[in-house]
């Protein structure tokens, strides 16, 4: 697993980021999930093949993954919210997401099945023949499983976003007969900076300076709150991702990545500049050799040439301008 992966992994495991997450995508911004409502959960799925006695067990660990317990009519509701972060296309996702989503759903219905057949509870529980073959009851209900993929990259996602966009066929009889799987996709370059507003916390920072991270014009971060303090966290994850070297004050929790920004390009402007003084500097002092060559060492020109590493034109150049300065 590479540090992107890691860190990534890392941020989005908190509480407060997955609930902003989620709200953006499904509830454009308003406060419904909750983050103490939301509860860390095994991120190994984990399902035994149906129908056979078959020993090897497929497992598959996901990113992130909470329990939201939703209240509604007076009951509890949940929902298992999982996040996949990318930092490059995965042209599989929509296989990748349907995969953990039913593995999600298949370790629903194995903990159901154990906990009828658990013969060391007080009560058991009698089930039909349909019921015991199933390890469900005819009214059970499964929990929802929302699955949201945080594409951390600044080009278009160009990969599939649906199981039906994968399929070689485009016959729609044949394709009414397919479940199609969509996936749920964050995707920077197709938020609007206005939409950004809509996240709560610095989640919605990372993912903007993403979108914009190859701009030379710094107006859309110039004059915006939400740039003024950044968690470290974040700003550390904004380095990673994109290369720059925000630091700010290392005794704050907090950077004024504005300000940063402005330093970055002052410093940028201010290295050209020395840049261009040190190149013409070694511009002169390969100028002064080649005339010590021509001149002190009666070198000919496609000697000199090889002597500095340079085109013969390029000598020749430089030895008719001396020339000419001394007419």
């Amino acid at each position: 697993m590479g540090k992107v992966d890691i860190a990534t992994k890392q941020y989005m495991s908190h509480r407060d980021i997955i609930a902003d997450a989620f709200n953006f995508y499904i509830y454009d911004g308003r406060q419904v999930i909750k983050p103490e409502r939301l509860q860390k959960i095994d991120t190994a799925e984990i399902a035994l093949p149906y129908g056979n006695d078959a020993d090897t067990a497929v497992q598959k660990l996901r990113d992130n993954l909470m329990l939201w317990t939703m209240a509604m009519d007076d009951k509890a509701m949940y929902v298992v919210l999982g996040i996949e972060n990318q930092d490059k296309v995965h042209y599989a996702m929509a296989v990748k997401n349907m995969l953990y989503d039913a593995l999600q759903y298949a370790k629903q219905v194995e903990e159901s099945k154990r906990s009828y057949r658990d013969k060391s509870k007080e009560r058991t529980v009698k089930l039909n023949s349909e019921e015991f073959l199933s390890g469900l009851k005819r009214d059970d209900k499964l929990m929802p499983v929302i699955t949201l993929v945080i594409y951390f990259g600044d080009k278009d996602w160009d990969g599939a976003k649906s199981i039906h966009e994968m399929l070689s066929v485009d016959d729609d009889e044949i394709l009414s007969y397919i479940p199609d799987y969509k996936i749920n996709l964050i995707e920077p370059a197709k938020i609007s900076d206005d939409e950004f507003d809509k996240f709560q916390t610095d989640l919605g920072t990372i993912i903007q300076f993403i979108k914009h991270q190859s701009d030379e014009d710094g107006s859309w971060i110039k004059g915006k709150k939400r740039f003024e303090h950044v968690e470290r966290e974040a700003v550390e994850l904004i380095n990673l991702i994109t290369g720059s070297k925000f630091a700010g004050n290392h005794k704050e929790e907090v950077v004024d990545m504005c300000r940063a920004w402005e330093n970055s390009i002052n410093n940028a402007k201010n290295e050209g500049i020395r840049e261009g003084m040190r190149e013409g500097i070694r511009e002169g002092e390969l100028k002064g050799k080649i005339e010590t060559l021509y001149e002190e060492c009666d070198m000919s020109i496609p000697d000199i040439a090889k002597k500095v590493s340079k085109p013969e034109e390029y000598v020749k150049e430089v030895i008719e301008r001396m020339s000419a300065a001394y007419l």
